[in-house]
């Protein structure tokens, strides 16, 4: 679904607009081809919910309406049987909780390191669509990430 530069830069703005509104903590991030990685943490004792709905649903409803104007065979191949239309896989993704500052930085490589592991580039900072650049210091364009 992520297949252009176009649509990975529309859903990186998408990100830093939801990230903005609702006050996530937002540690790392990717926009790979065909899936995107997160690592967010809710302010104070808030859910992350309202976060998710505004990324995932405002960005699939836009692009949605957009596709059906203008590319009527992709609407029909996300079209199930019983005539629903998905953009985003079925399920919530696969979440999962993170203690400790290892953790969390293991899983910020893991994160920068899915387009050289996919062979997109040879270098993490090499991929526009991730926080990657940003925790190498190059943060001029890119969507702010936090600290732990």
């Amino acid at each position: 679904m992520f297949d252009s530069a176009q649509i990975r830069d529309e859903f990186a703005e998408q990100l830093r607009c939801a990230r903005l509104k609702h006050e996530v903590l937002l540690y790392a991030w990717v926009v790979m081809p065909n899936h995107v990685h997160l690592l967010v943490r809710e302010p104070g004792a808030g859910v992350l919910e309202p976060f998710l709905r505004s990324l995932k649903t405002g960005f699939a409803k836009r692009k949605l309406a957009q596709w059906r104007e203008e590319n009527p065979l992709l609407i029909a191949e996300l079209t199930s049987p019983t005539g629903q239309v998905r953009f985003w896989q079925r399920g919530g993704g696969y979440d999962r909780n993170v203690f400790s500052e290892a953790e969390i930085r293991e899983k910020i490589d893991y994160i920068h390191m899915n387009p050289v592991r996919a062979g997109l580039v040879e270098r993490p900072c090499n991929w526009a669509w991730s926080s990657a650049r940003f925790w190498y210091g190059e943060r001029d364009g890119e969507i702010e990430c936090n600290h732990f």
